[in-house]
């Protein structure tokens, strides 16, 4: 009699996984889906179909500037799609892991952080833009996550209204530290001596 385990079946299409169930990290790692998705505590998460343009012109303009500043510096600068391992419910490893984000922009200083899966830990600094199906998510639900995880910092940029709410980790609560919705420097916390130019994060919008 043959007692062989049945091979898994690949997963490659959303409708395959059981919305309601627990996943893991290790779990993730398998799937071959075509659209992104995030893993928030166990559960999946569909990210939004593609961004519009206005939301990949935010994301450019922001990332520019942040990039050109950490250049040659101990900090790097992502963005989407990139997988980020919060460790709010594991030490480390691929097993206990799960909740895996893919932030808009986000910036690692410590190297240690950084394998060829992407972040291991907590960014120092996410900026989430909002899009319409994202806008609970990214302001209530990953807001809390990211405050449990230790994100020291936290930007929202709202497009339709060209603002930008910064809020940085006390204590471990986000206090809003400024919106700013007119021109004016936008200054960061996390990267000394950086701004940026409201302006800029909204030119051509």
């Amino acid at each position: 009699m043959d007692h062989t385990a049945a091979a898994m079946p690949v997963i490659t299409d959303i409708s395959q996984l059981d919305l309601t169930k627990t996943y893991t990290y290790a779990d993730y790692l398998t799937w071959r889906l075509d659209e992104f998705v995030e893993l928030v505590k166990g559960k999946v998460r569909l990210m939004s179909p593609a961004p519009r343009r206005i939301h990949q012109q935010l994301a450019r303009n922001v990332f520019r500037h942040i990039d050109q500043h950490v250049l040659n510096g101990p900090c790097e600068a992502y963005f989407a799609p990139f997988d980020v391992r919060l460790l709010t419910d594991g030490p480390d490893g691929n097993s206990p892991i799960t909740t895996v984000v893919q932030p808009d922009l986000c910036v690692i200083c410590d190297p240690n952080k950084l394998d060829e899966k992407g972040c291991l830990g907590s960014p120092d600094w996410v900026i989430e833009i909002l899009s319409p199906k994202t806008a609970a998510y990214d302001t209530r639900e990953k807001f809390s996550l990211y405050e449990e995880a230790g994100v020291a910092e936290y930007w929202i940029v709202f497009p339709g209204e060209q603002t930008v709410a910064t809020y940085v980790l006390e204590a471990g609560r986000y206090e809003l530290r400024g919106t700013y919705y007119e021109p004016g420097l936008i200054p960061c916390a996390t990267l000394l001596g950086f701004a940026v130019e409201w302006a800029e994060v909204f030119a051509g919008v």
